[in-house]
C-alpha cells in the first residue's frame, strides 16, 4: 500500500481536471459522483497507508516511509525532489483531510445542487484537497510550500466563488493578500534553511538541527519566520481578520477551510518542524503568547455576534489560538490532538449551520431563527453534540484535547492556564448561546420562512451523523493515564517528537492536580452553559435587530474590537493615499509628463522644421550656398 502513496494526491487532481474540463457537458449527478468518489478512494488508500504505519509502530520498526517521484530541481548544490513522506504525523493528517473532505463533498451534493456553478465548485474542492495533500505529504519544505501556496490560491477561488457580489470578491481578495504576507515569511525561512543546512529535505535538516545549541540565533530567526507564515495561514494575531470574512463563501467551503484543511496547515508545519522550535525557546514563548491572546480576543468577539457563521468563524480563530498555546508550551501531541477533535466538531458545526441556513432560505442571522429543533431534529441533535464537545464538557472529544493543552499550560506558566481557562468559559457560553438562539424559544422568522422549514436531505444529514459520532468519541484516542487511559495518540506520534522530548524531558503532572484541573474546567463549562440557558431560554432574551448591545465592553465586542477599522486607518487608507500620490504625481505628472513632454517637443519641433520644406528650388540652392559658406568658415577658423 505504501507504494501507492502517489495516488492519494493524484486522484483529486484527476477529479479537478475531469470536472473542470467537462463542467458544461457532464450531468450534475456524475459531477458529484466523480468529485466525491476520487476523494473517497484517496481516503481508502490513506486508510491502507495508516494501517501500514500502525503495523510498523506495533512491530517496533521504523514507521517512516519516503517515496521519490522524480528529481524536480537540480542546480549547483540545490537538489529538490518531488517526494512524499509518510510517518505517524502525516498518516493521521491524510485520514483527516481525505475523510472529512469526503464528507464535505457528499454534503455539497445536496447543498449546492441548485447552483449554476455546481461542476466548477466540485472542481475547486478537488483542487483544494490535492494541494492540501501535497502540503501534508511533502518530504521537504519546497513541496510543502507548493501545497501551502496552492491551498491559498484555492481559498481565494472558493471564498470568492459567488464573485458577482463585490463584498464576497473583496473577502476573497482579503484572504489572498493577508496570506501572502505570511507566505513571504515562509519563503525567506526556506532560503535561510538551505543556507544553514545545505538541504531542504526534512531527513537532512532535523537530525542536524538536533545537534545545535539551544537558543541558536539562526534557528531563532528561522522559526520566527516560519511562525509568521503560520499566523497568516492559521489566522493568528495580527493576520486573523481574513478568516471571519471567509464566511462569504458557500458553507461547505467554510467547513473545509475552518475544520480539516487550510487553517490547520500552520499547526502541522510547526509540529513537523518541532525540533527547530524546541531549540528556540524565545519563539515558543512568542507562539504561546500570540496563541492565548488570539484565543481570548476571538472568544470575546464571538460572544456578541449574531450571524451564525460569524460565531463559528471566531470560534475557529479562538480554537486555533488554543492549538498555538499548546505548541508554545511544548504540548505538540496535545496541539495535534486538538487539531483532530476540532476537525470533527467544527466541521459538524459548520455543516449543521449550513443545514439551518438551507432550511431558513439562506438566512444567517440568529435573531431571525429560534424554535428550530422540532423542524430540524437531526441537525439539532448533531449540533448539540458538537456544542458539548467544543465546550469541553466530558466525556466528549473536546474535553480531552483541551484539557491536555491546559494541563501543559498549567505546568509551564500558571498565568497561561488562567487565561486559557477564561477562554474556555467564553467558549462554553457563546456556543450554547448560538445553540439556544437557533433552536430554542419561538420562531422569529417570516411566515414565508416558516412555511419552508424542513430537515435537509440525506446527502446533508448523513455526514452530520457521522461527524457527530466522531465528535462524541474522538477524544478516546488519547485518554490521559489519570483517567485510566494509555495515551494512544501520544505513543503513536512519539517518533515524530522524540528529539524534542529528549531535549526538554517528558511532561509529567501528578494525578491529583490533573483531577482538580479537569474538574474545575468541566464544572465551569457546565456553569456557563447553564448561564446561557438562563439568559436565552428562561428569560427569552434575544439581541435586538440592527442594534448594537448596551454597555461599553459589549459594544467593543460587537464591533470586533475595531480591528478592521484600525487596519483600515493605519494601513489601508495610508496605502491608498500613497498609491493616489504615486498615480497623480509620480506616474501622471512625472513619468507620463516626461514621456508626453518628449513626444510633444518632437511634434512641435517637427512643425517648425517642416516650414523649411517649401518646395522652392531657388530657396534650396540658397540654403546649400549658406551651408557651404558655413562649412568653409568652420574649417578656416578651426584650422
Amino acid at each position: 500500500m505504501i507504494d501507492l502513496i502517489w495516488l492519494i494526491p493524484l486522484l483529486p487532481l484527476v477529479g479537478f481536471l475531469v470536472n473542470g474540463i467537462g463542467r458544461d457537458v457532464l450531468p450534475r449527478p456524475l459531477v458529484g459522483i466523480i468529485g466525491s468518489g476520487v476523494v473517497f478512494v484517496s481516503f481508502l488508500l490513506s486508510c491502507g497507508v495508516f494501517a501500514a504505519v500502525y503495523a510498523a509502530r506495533q512491530a517496533g520498526e521504523s514507521a517512516t516511509f519516503t517515496q521519490s517521484i522524480f528529481e524536480w530541481i537540480s542546480a549547483g548544490n540545490l537538489s529538490v525532489s518531488l517526494s512524499f513522506l509518510v510517518d505517524p504525523l502525516s498518516a493521521i493528517m491524510l485520514l483527516i483531510v481525505t475523510g472529512i473532505g469526503f464528507l464535505i463533498h457528499v454534503y455539497s451534493i445536496g447543498y449546492m445542487k441548485h447552483d449554476d456553478g455546481f461542476a466548477k465548485f466540485f472542481a475547486f474542492l478537488n483542487l483544494f484537497i490535492f494541494f492540501m495533500l501535497l502540503l501534508v505529504l511533502g518530504s521537504n519544505y519546497v513541496v510543502m510550500f507548493i501545497g501551502w501556496e496552492g491551498v491559498g490560491l484555492c481559498s481565494y477561488l472558493l471564498i470568492g466563488f459567488w464573485f458577482k457580489s463585490s463584498a464576497f470578491a473583496s473577502a476573497a481578495k482579503k484572504a489572498f493578500v493577508m496570506n501572502r504576507i505570511g507566505d513571504l515569511g515562509f519563503l525567506i525561512a526556506v532560503f535561510l534553511i538551505f543556507n544553514t543546512f545545505g538541504t531542504l529535505e526534512f531527513a537532512g535538516i532535523f537530525p542536524r538541527a538536533a545537534d545545535m545549541a539551544m537558543g541558536d540565533t539562526t534557528l531563532l530567526l528561522i522559526t520566527l519566520l516560519l511562525f509568521v507564515a503560520a499566523t497568516g495561514k492559521s489566522a493568528q494575531i495580527p493576520l486573523f481578520t481574513w478568516l471571519p470574512d471567509a464566511m462569504a463563501g458557500p458553507t461547505p467551503v467554510s467547513a473545509l477551510i475552518h475544520a480539516a484543511t487550510m487553517v490547520t496547515a500552520g499547526i502541522y508545519m510547526i509540529a513537523r518542524s518541532n525540533i527547530l522550535f524546541t531549540l528556540s525557546p524565545i519563539t515558543l514563548q512568542v507562539v504561546a503568547a500570540i496563541g492565548i491572546c488570539t484565543a481570548l480576543l476571538a472568544a470575546a468577539v464571538a460572544i456578541t455576534q449574531n450571524d451564525i457563521k460569524k460565531v463559528l468563524a471566531y470560534s475557529t480563530v479562538s480554537q486555533l489560538g488554543y492549538m498555538f498555546l499548546g505548541l508554545g508550551v511544548g504540548a505538540f501531541t496535545g496541539a495535534f490532538f486538538h487539531v483532530i477533535t476540532h476537525a470533527f466538531f467544527k466541521a459538524l458545526l459548520f455543516l449543521g449551520a449550513g443545514s439551518v441556513i438551507h432550511a431558513m432560505s439562506n438566512e444567517q442571522d440568529m435573531r431571525s431563527m429560534g424554535g428550530l429543533k422540532k423542524q430540524l431534529p437531526t441537525t439539532y441533535l448533531t449540533m448539540l453534540v458538537a456544542t458539548i464537545a467544543i465546550s469541553g464538557i466530558p466525556p466528549l472529544s473536546g474535553f480531552f484535547s483541551k484539557d491536555e493543552i491546559l494541563a501543559h499550560a498549567f505546568s509551564a506558566n500558571k498565568l497561561l492556564w488562567v487565561l486559557g481557562f477564561i477562554g474556555a468559559l467564553f467558549t462554553a457560553f457563546y456556543m450554547f448561546r448560538m445553540l439556544f438562539l437557533t433552536f430554542f424559544g419561538k420562531f422569529r422568522g417570516t411566515a414565508e420562512q416558516a412555511g419552508h422549514l424542513h430537515e435537509s436531505p440525506a446527502t446533508m444529514t448523513v455526514p452530520l451523523v457521522i461527524l457527530a459520532i466522531l465528535a462524541a468519541f474522538g477524544g478516546w484516542l488519547n485518554v490521559p493515564a489519570a483517567l485510566g487511559g494509555s495515551h494512544l495518540l501520544a505513543d503513536f506520534l512519539s517518533p515524530v517528537f522524540a528529539d524534542s522530548v529528549a531535549k526538554t524531558g517528558a511532561f509529567h503532572l501528578d494525578h491529583t492536580t490533573e483531577y482538580i484541573l479537569m474538574g474545575v474546567s468541566a464544572l465551569a463549562a457546565v456553569v456557563m452553559a447553564l448561564a446561557a440557558y438562563r439568559q436565552y431560554v428562561s428569560k427569552g432574551a434575544v439581541p435586538v435587530a440592527d442594534e448594537a448591545p448596551r454597555g461599553l465592553l459589549a459594544k467593543i465586542s460587537y464591533h470586533k474590537f475595531y480591528v478592521d477599522e484600525l487596519y483600515d486607518a493605519v494601513i489601508v487608507r495610508p496605502l491608498n493615499a500613497l498609491s493616489v500620490f504615486f498615480y497623480r504625481i509620480v506616474d501622471r505628472s512625472g513619468i507620463d509628463g516626461l514621456v508626453n513632454g518628449l513626444s510633444r517637443s518632437v511634434g512641435e519641433s517637427g512643425k517648425g522644421i517642416r516650414l523649411l520644406q517649401t518646395g522652392n528650388v531657388g530657396f534650396y540652392i540658397f540654403m546649400m550656398v549658406i551651408a557651404i559658406m558655413a562649412l568653409l568658415a568652420y574649417g578656416f577658423f578651426n584650422g
